[in-house]
């Protein structure tokens, strides 16, 4: 089991968002975004300040794949 952050990314390139911009609305380092884009995990308040800044729920940037 894994968790991946697909979802994230598709929400971007809906909203004509870069990785960058994310970084900058969402109050979040650079470090969490390259942790985002390994599929690694982040704190829950890191997620919480993404998702405010993007306007989505948790369960839309984040989702668990069985293997």
């Amino acid at each position: 089991m894994s968790i991946t952050y697909k979802n994230l990314w598709k929400i971007l390139i809906d909203k004509e968002l870069k990785k960058t911009q994310l970084k900058e609305i969402a109050g979040v380092s650079s470090n969490v975004i390259a942790k985002l884009g390994k599929n690694e995990p982040v704190s829950i308040e890191t997620l919480v300040k993404i998702c405010l800044a993007l306007g989505v729920d948790i369960g839309d940037v984040i989702s668990i794949e069985q293997k």
